[in-house]
C-alpha cells in the first residue's frame, strides 16, 4: 500500500530527501555563481506567484551581488510551485527561460516524485545559469543552502 505524503512542510520530505536536495543545491552552485534556495510552506493564501515574490524578498534573495538568486517556492498542501529568478537573471535570459525546468518538475511531481523533481529542477537551473553566470574562482556562497520552511 502506498504511503500518503504529508502536507506538513516540515514532514513533506524525509531527512534523507532533504539531504539530497541540499546536496543538489551545492552541486548546482559549483557550476554557477547563481544562488538557489528551496522554500516550503503548507499553502499560499494569495496567488502562488505573488507569495513567491514576498518570500523571495523575506529571505533576502535580492541581496546577491549579481542579482542572480533563484527561488523554488513549493506550497505542499495544493502542490503548486513557482521558480523565481532575480533581476540580474531576468535581464540576461529569454522570457520563458524556466519553462523547461518547470515542465520537468511538474512531470515528476505528477508521478509523486517530489524529491526527484526538486533535485532535477535544481540541477537544470545550475546548468542553465552556467552560461550567463559562470562559477567564479572567488565565488562566495551568499545565501544559505538549507531548505526554508514556513508553517502557516
Amino acid at each position: 500500500m502506498e504511503q500518503k505524503r504529508s502536507k506538513n512542510p516540515h514532514k513533506f520530505f524525509s531527512g534523507a530527501e532533504k539531504q539530497n536536495i541540499i546536496a543538489a543545491i551545492k552541486a548546482a552552485e559549483k557550476q554557477t555563481s547563481g544562488e538557489i534556495r528551496l522554500h516550503l510552506e503548507k499553502r499560499s493564501r494569495k496567488p502562488v506567484f505573488d507569495r513567491a515574490v514576498a518570500v523571495f524578498k523575506k529571505l533576502g534573495m535580492g541581496r546577491t551581488a549579481l542579482k542572480n538568486g533563484v527561488l523554488i517556492y513549493l506550497a505542499t498542501s495544493n502542490q503548486e510551485f513557482v521558480i523565481l529568478g532575480d533581476q540580474g537573471i531576468n535581464e540576461a535570459v529569454p522570457e520563458n527561460f524556466w519553462n523547461d525546468v518547470a515542465g520537468r518538475m511538474s512531470q515528476l511531481f505528477k508521478e509523486d516524485k517530489f524529491c526527484d523533481g526538486v533535485c532535477e529542477g535544481i540541477t537544470m537551473i545550475g546548468e542553465k545559469l552556467e552560461s550567463h553566470f559562470p562559477y567564479l574562482a572567488d565565488d562566495k556562497d551568499e545565501l544559505s543552502n538549507e531548505i526554508s520552511i514556513h508553517d502557516k
